[in-house]
This record gives structure tokens, C-alpha cells and sequence, in this order.
């Protein structure tokens, strides 16, 4: 299908941003990545869904204007984070969570690295390259053929180049256009400040 050049108009109220499909079919060679020290990357097999949202916020939502999953009601989020096929796995200082790696096994024979990030502050350290290692091997330590991420324009800016570094190649980009999340509540006004706000006129 014929797709237009040149620009197209945003409407007011929407935020687009251009999506990169990546993908691997094959366990490639790890990255050198930092220790993790006092860190820890703890699997959590159940995770209470107000727990996992704020982490999701701290992670994406503040910062890069992640919404999905704060989107969702509870019912359809825990559909998805109670299926023993979905691995939430918690970087942890102490107690306390900083980072998200998130693995969905659901498409037979294929991974999803579905989620990882970092909160605030903890970026710039290699600890998403230590993060993306551990997905990695553990995505192919189970029986897959094929394990693919999609990142955007909204993501942290060393986000694409750390997936391609890391073994994926880019097999697609799309352009997703969606409702500001900070117009309809969803996040606050101040998130991700480096988006603009256009609202629609009242």
C-alpha cells in the first residue's frame, strides 16, 4: 500500500511517535555489561498490580510517557501479569524496585521483551545493558526461535542503539499516534516535559 511522503498533521490533544520493531532469531554473544553490586534482579512471579504500576510510572511514565499498562484496567493488567507465560523480573537497591525487565513467552516459540527500563537516576551506569543480558539468556534458555522488542521515539534516546548492541536488528517502523495521556489524566502534566502539550482548543 501506498503510504504518503512529507508531513502529516498531529491533531491537537494526540502525541505520535515512530515505533521500531527489532528482533533476533538466534542467542547472540552478550554485550560486556557492568556488575550488578548491591543490585539484584529478582523474578516476581505475581506482582501486586499497584506495586507494578508505580514502578511502570517510575520507569516510562514520568519521564518518557509510557501509559499502556496505566491504562488498562485491573482485571485486563492482571490478565496479563498473572499468566504464568509473563515474567516480571524487579531490579532491586535493597528493597526498594528501580527497574523493570519484563518477558512475555505467550506467541509459541518466541519472547517479547515486553518492558525494561530504569527509574530516573539510575540510567548512564550500563545497568540496561546488564538488564538486556539477563532478559536475553533468559529468553533463550527456554525453547524459542525468536525474541523481538519494539522501542519509539519516546523511549529513552540510547534505547535503540542499546537493543541493536545488544544482538536485535530492525525489521519494521511504524508510526503510532495515541490520546496525551497528561491531557486525559492518565499522567501528570509534568511528565515528560521534552513532549509538548497541544492541547485542543476549548
Amino acid at each position: 500500500m501506498s503510504q504518503p511522503d512529507g508531513f502529516t498533521d498531529i491533531p491537537p490533544g494526540k502525541v505520535a511517535a515512530i515505533v521500531t520493531q527489532l528482533e533476533m532469531t538466534a542467542r547472540p554473544a552478550l554485550h560486556p555489561a557492568p556488575d550488578l553490586g548491591d543490585l539484584t534482579l529478582t523474578h516476581v512471579p505475581s506482582p501486586e498490580l499497584a506495586a507494578y504500576r508505580d514502578l511502570f510510572y517510575r520507569v516510562g511514565g514520568a519521564g518518557w510517557l509510557w501509559c499502556s499498562r496505566l491504562l488498562m484496567s485491573d482485571a485486563e493488567l492482571s490478565g496479563i501479569l498473572h499468566d504464568p507465560k509473563v515474567q516480571i523480573h524487579e531490579l532491586r537497591e535493597s528493597a526498594r524496585a528501580v527497574g523493570l525487565l519484563e518477558l512475555d513467552f505467550r506467541e509459541e516459540g518466541a519472547c517479547e521483551l515486553a518492558f525494561l527500563g530504569l527509574e530516573a537516576g539510575m540510567t548512564g551506569r550500563g545497568l540496561g545493558t546488564a538488564l538486556i543480558n539477563q532478559g536475553i539468556e533468559i529468553a533463550w534458555s527456554e525453547p524459542i526461535a525468536r525474541m523481538h522488542v519494539h522501542t519509539c521515539t519516546f523511549d529513552h534516546p540510547g534505547a535503540l542503539a542499546l537493543y541493536r548492541r545488544s544482538g536485535f536488528r530492525p525489521v519494521r517502523q511504524q508510526v503510532e499516534v495515541f490520546d496525551d495521556p497528561r491531557l486525559t489524566g492518565v499522567l501528570p502534566r509534568e511528565a515528560a516535559p521534552h513532549i509538548p502539550i497541544i492541547a485542543p482548543e476549548a
